[in-house]
């Protein structure tokens, strides 16, 4: 288990045990400045990975790094790595600061800012440029000069990022997608002042023919401002639109962080005192009114209401909530006055941890992505190469100077591998951003690769399958006798009682009949029941051991319900007053109302469906035959658990395991793929590898389609990135793309990645 608890990783640094060798390990995530592509990420981090006792993983598309560093490593010392690769790092503000900075919100604008600039600027210059070159009768006499004005402020300028990131590039010995571009766009400028320098383009009336193919001339009357324009212009709009996706892929995790209430009304002296919410301690009493948030996570000690959890769980009916019920912080007080007392603030509450395992898996790597990110490392060197080599063939073919620039400077342009680097991570920022607001939190892109393998799940009976509390479910009366009656009499007398099974009489009397009357004379009889006076009545609930010590002996027909409630499993109570027996009243653990519908899912998704449980064999085959299980373990003892699971994992099963116990959380984490209901246990949920808010086993269906989901849009990705670089690159190795129209098909293929990636937003 160490290796489980051991992985998290805070704003500083989280201990836990190594896997690799002896020494204690620590955990820091970093926070990434100055990276343009994925070739940047993969730098850093083979860089990090270098360092003795260091394991990195760098996300381009977060700009986070998340290191573990073995004892006497300290976090500036990566840091210091980071800057030595020619980009900066930080450790990330402490969550409080950047709350009432509003950092979290304002700091994306700031990003976006220079680079809307830029991208204006490129957009009003290229525009002319592009059109005087494509259309000839724009062309009026020394149109060429007017196009130098106005490219060169888009190539110097706005392409200014791409350069300034090649040059430091360079210093370090390294060439990433941005090399590509500005080798690109500084050929095309030169070439062009070139020629209109020391060529014949500079000559007065000079015309331009524009056309998709290259022409056979010597190169010296041809100018390439409209590509070194255009390039920078459609790289620059990928580049915006890219930073502005990831902004939208990445809205549901603020959104998750700003639902939380700002301030809070907190008792103390007697009286009430507002303060900002983050000041809450453990063990304050704070008071929720009708349509507030509730402020952190906590018990209630007076009030009753019903609280609305669909902005945090997706669960739209509001939950009935009474003194000792436990509610969460951000959740939506939608009745009466509460008190509550704080059990859980900051970081400890389930909103943060929510929102820490959806950072952690946006950070995360899958192996599909590893394989892009070790490509597009030997991609960049590999596509400068065959640029060189086509200028070499062109130039000795004879077909003139300018051809030959002219192929490589495509060859350069439509090589940029952009879309490789963002296939990954915009369809893990969406894909578990989407989660997210669905009640469905995914830990890490590992666990996407699970869910396409897994057959079998198996199922926790208690609390996952059923209520996991007790429900009166049957009412047997004698003959002549009338329900609501023993019903009141009985439930006023059981809701005197602490038991779990009077508790559910009483519950179930109360919902049935209204209002119940309050019992004198009341008394607990030990291992028999209770009994007491209520209007007037004698009144006995519990065994029938109990009544026939009062010679109120079952009859014929009350006797059978009470016998069959026992063989399927279920706890009967007898009830009698007035010196006779009347009723009796059957409690079970009752199945969920969703839990038949979300087996019928999980047999759709191809999977078998397998119930695991401690109760007796009659309990479990009553409750799989309810919902549609067919295999049944029983009587299993919670540390046997995970023998279970590893017993089907050595048959050649891939095995999901859903759970909501402490006695769960192992057989969840020796799962391959750990499903908790974030209606259990923290242990459980710690453990397992997706974690399901509401406490709805149909979640369960909604994870493992969205995994999958997530899992194909990468690989779709990955292939339409790939195929595109493999089928345009011979094509502008020939000569059959100049460069303009190289770059405008670049940019698209990193809006197109982005744009299937944002497709998932719309899952339902």
């Amino acid at each position: 288990m160490s290796s489980v608890t051991g992985s998290s990783v805070t704003g500083s640094s989280t201990t836990g045990s190594s896997i690799t060798d002896d020494r204690v390990h620590s955990s820091v995530e970093l926070s990434i400045g100055g990276m343009t592509c994925a070739s940047c990420a993969n730098r850093i981090e083979r860089r990090l990975n270098k360092m003795d006792g260091v394991t990195a993983t760098v996300n381009y598309a977060t700009e986070k790094a998340k290191v573990t560093f073995a004892d006497g490593i300290l976090p500036q010392d990566l840091i210091a790595e980071v800057e030595k690769a020619g980009y900066t790092a930080a450790l990330p503000a402490p969550p409080r600061e950047e709350d009432e900075s509003g950092g979290g919100q304002e700091e994306p604008d700031d990003e976006l800012q220079p680079l809307r600039t830029r991208l204006i600027t490129a957009l009003v210059l290229a525009v002319p440029v592009i059109a005087m070159a494509m259309i000839p009768p724009l062309q009026f006499t020394n149109w060429q000069w007017l196009s130098l004005t106005l490219a060169a402020p888009v190539v110097v300028y706005a392409g200014w990022p791409f350069h300034k990131a090649a040059w430091t590039n360079l210093r370090h010995g390294a060439a990433t997608m941005d090399t590509l571009v500005s080798l690109g766009t500084i050929a095309a400028l030169g070439w062009s002042l070139w020629a209109l320098f020391f060529g014949t383009a500079g000559t007065p009336g000079m015309t331009h023919p524009f056309d998709f193919t290259i022409q056979r001339s010597d190169g010296s009357g041809n100018i390439y401002l409209e590509a070194a324009a255009g390039v920078t212009a459609f790289i620059l709009a990928g580049r915006y639109f890219e930073a502005r996706s990831k902004r939208r892929a990445g809205a549901a995790l603020r959104a998750l962080l700003e639902l939380g209430a700002k301030d809070v009304a907190v008792l103390r002296g007697g009286g009430e005192v507002r303060i900002p919410s983050d000041q809450l301690v453990v063990g304050d009493r704070f008071v929720v009114r009708p349509g507030e948030k509730i402020a952190t996570d906590g018990v209630i000690e007076e009030g009753t209401s019903a609280v609305d959890a669909s902005m945090l769980t997706g669960e739209s009916v509001p939950v009935e909530v009474r003194p000792g019920d436990a509610v969460t912080g951000a959740t939506v007080n939608a009745g009466g006055r509460l008190v509550v007392r704080a059990t859980r603030v900051g970081a400890d509450t389930q909103l943060a941890q929510m929102a820490k395992l959806v950072e952690e898996a946006q950070t995360g790597k899958a192996q599909v992505q590893r394989l892009a990110d070790r490509i597009s490392g030997i991609f960049v060197p590999v596509v400068i190469a065959l640029a060189l080599g086509t200028l070499g063939f062109w130039l000795g073919t004879g077909d003139g100077v300018g051809a030959a620039f002219t192929a490589a400077v495509a060859v350069l342009i439509i090589a940029c591998p952009c879309a490789l680097g963002l296939a990954t991570p915009t369809a893990l920022l969406v894909g578990t951003g989407r989660g997210a607001q669905l009640g469905i939190l995914i830990k890490g892109p590992e666990v996407l690769e699970s869910t396409r393998k897994i057959d079998t799940v198996v199922l926790d009976k208690t609390g996952t399958v059923t209520e996991g509390r007790m429900t009166l479910v049957e009412v047997h009366t004698a003959e002549g006798e009338a329900e609501a009656e023993v019903l009141r009499l009985a439930g006023a007398l059981e809701h005197a009682s602490e038991h779990p099974i009077a508790q559910a009489v009483a519950r179930g009397a109360a919902e049935r009949v209204g209002t119940l009357p309050t019992p004198e004379d009341f008394a607990n009889v030990e291992g028999l029941g209770v009994q007491g006076v209520v209007d007037g009545h004698a009144v006995l609930v519990g065994r029938p051991k109990l009544l026939a010590e009062w010679s109120q002996h079952l009859p014929v027909e009350l006797e059978r319900a009470f016998t069959a409630a026992q063989a399927t499993g279920r706890t009967a109570v007898a009830v009698g007053w007035d010196g006779a027996a009347r009723a009796v009243l059957v409690v079970a653990d009752t199945v969920k109302a969703t839990s038949a519908e979300a087996i019928r899912e999980l047999r759709a998704l191809g999977l078998t469906p397998v119930l695991l449980t401690g109760d007796n064999e009659a309990v479990a085959r009553t409750v799989a035959a309810e919902v549609g299980i067919d295999e049944v373990i029983a009587e299993v003892l919670p540390a046997d658990k995970v023998g279970v699971v590893k017993r089907l994992q050595s048959e050649g099963r891939t095995v999901a395991m859903v759970g909501d116990g402490v006695n769960d959380a192992a057989a969840l984490a020796q799962a391959d793929l750990g499903l908790a209901m974030g209606t259990g246990t923290d242990a459980a949920i710690e453990a397992s590898d997706l974690t399901l808010v509401r406490g709805d086993l149909r979640a369960a269906g909604d994870a493992i389609r969205l995994s999958r989901r997530t899992l194909r849009t990468i690989k779709g990705n990955l292939f339409w990135a790939f195929a595109y670089n493999v089928a345009a690159l011979p094509l502008a190795a020939a000569g059959l793309l100049n460069p303009m129209i190289a770059g405008a098909a670049m940019a698209f293929s990193s809006v197109f990645v982005v744009s299937n990636s944002l497709r998932l937003r719309g899952f339902k």
